[in-house]
C-alpha cells in the first residue's frame, strides 16, 4: 500500500510537469492555502523546528491554481525541514507584496517589472553546496538516501511557478541556511 501510495503521488508530479496548460487558474489571495499547508505540516514536523510565519494580510491576489500552491508551499517546507530534521532550527515562511524594478531583475531572468507577491521560505540548515545550487531544479536531481525523495519536489516548484507567469530563486550560504524566494505576479484587484 505504501509503495502503490508513493507512486501514485510520483506519476502526479511527473505529470503536474508534463502538463503545462491543463490548470484551472482563477484569482486567489494564497494567504489562507499557506496558512493551512503549514498547519498540516506542523503536526508532521517534530517540536525541535520552530515554524515561524509571517503573512501579510494585505497582500493581492495571483493568478493561480489552490492545489498547485499548497504543493509549492508542501515541498520548500518539506525541503526546509529536511534540512534541518537532525540539528533542529527555525523554519519561516513569508508572504509579502514587492514592486520589482529591472535593477531586481538581476537575480530573476524571467520576470518583467512591477508588482509581486513574494514567497519565502527559510531555513537555518546546513546550507546547499554551490555545485549542488547548479542541480537543484533538474528533475530527478536529489541529495536524499534512496527511498526518501524522487528529486521531483524543486522541479516541480519551478514549473508551478513559471506556469503562473513567476519565478523562483535560491540563496543559501553553507552553515547558514537556506532562502528560497517564489515570485508570483499580482492581478488586478478582485470582484469581492
Amino acid at each position: 500500500l505504501h509503495a502503490g501510495n508513493r507512486a501514485r503521488e510520483l506519476v502526479r508530479q511527473i505529470l503536474t510537469i508534463s502538463r503545462k496548460n491543463e490548470q484551472e487558474l482563477q484569482p486567489l489571495r494564497i494567504q489562507l492555502i499557506i496558512k493551512e499547508t503549514l498547519k498540516l505540516l506542523r503536526s508532521s514536523i517534530p517540536t525541535t523546528i520552530e515554524i515561524r510565519q509571517s503573512l501579510n494580510p494585505d497582500c493581492g491576489a495571483v493568478l493561480a491554481d489552490p492545489t498547485r500552491i499548497h504543493q509549492v508551499v508542501m515541498n520548500l517546507c518539506t525541503n526546509a525541514y529536511y534540512a534541518m530534521r537532525e540539528t533542529g532550527g527555525i523554519m519561516e515562511v513569508t508572504l509579502e507584496h514587492i514592486k520589482l524594478t529591472n535593477e531586481d531583475l538581476l537575480s530573476c531572468t524571467q520576470l518583467s517589472p512591477g508588482p509581486y507577491l513574494r514567497l519565502d521560505v527559510s531555513d537555518t540548515g546546513y546550507g546547499i553546496p554551490e555545485e549542488t545550487l547548479e542541480k537543484i531544479f533538474e528533475p530527478y536531481f536529489t541529495t536524499k538516501a534512496k527511498g526518501e525523495g524522487t528529486g521531483l519536489g524543486l522541479a516541480l516548484v519551478q514549473s508551478i511557478t513559471l506556469d503562473f507567469g513567476g519565478d523562483i530563486t535560491v540563496s543559501s550560504e553553507l552553515g547558514r541556511g537556506t532562502v528560497f524566494s517564489v515570485y508570483l505576479p499580482v492581478i488586478q484587484a478582485v470582484q469581492e
